[in-house]
């Protein structure tokens, strides 16, 4: 559905304006999608973010710094995301035994075979949502993004 429709404005100031309340409202879209399906696991799209990125360190455990410049939401709290996960069992926190003020922070086994569940239904989401798309569109989509950002 076209951004006129879905925000049922007709006009807006330029191409430019335009192009960044639907990099905004896409962005909410894709989010509200995720959300409602972790929603299901008890884990939401910040908590499933701070698992993927110990699994993705493993074997090596993180700090929390760490975990933070890692995350796609940089305004997370990410010790509060830490501490909820560790209650449901899915990370470990220690101290570290050379240097007492650190932490470092690993993902369970339960928290990889919750991962390793949520995979094919992430996959499964991914596709559907990209479908309408291209190869070469989705790479367009991906450069200009990246410029975006640069």
């Amino acid at each position: 559905m076209k951004l006129e429709e879905e925000l049922k404005q007709t006009r807006f100031k330029d191409e430019y304006q335009k192009a960044m309340l639907n990099i905004i409202f896409t962005g909410n879209w894709l989010e509200v999608g995720a959300s409602h399906m972790l929603k299901e696991y008890d884990l939401s799209s910040q908590q499933f973010n701070v698992l993927r990125i110990l699994r993705g360190s493993r074997p090596n455990p993180l700090n929390l710094l760490d975990i933070q410049e890692r995350m796609m939401d940089k305004m997370s709290n990410a010790t509060r995301l830490v501490e909820k996960l560790r209650q449901k069992g899915l990370l470990t926190r220690q101290q570290c035994d050379s240097n007492r003020r650190k932490v470092e922070i690993e993902i369970t086994d339960k928290g990889l075979a919750l991962l390793k569940e949520l995979d094919p239904v992430m996959e499964k989401n991914h596709r559907e949502v990209t479908k309408k798309l291209t190869k070469e569109e989705v790479n367009t989509i991906n450069e200009l993004l990246d410029k975006l950002r640069s």
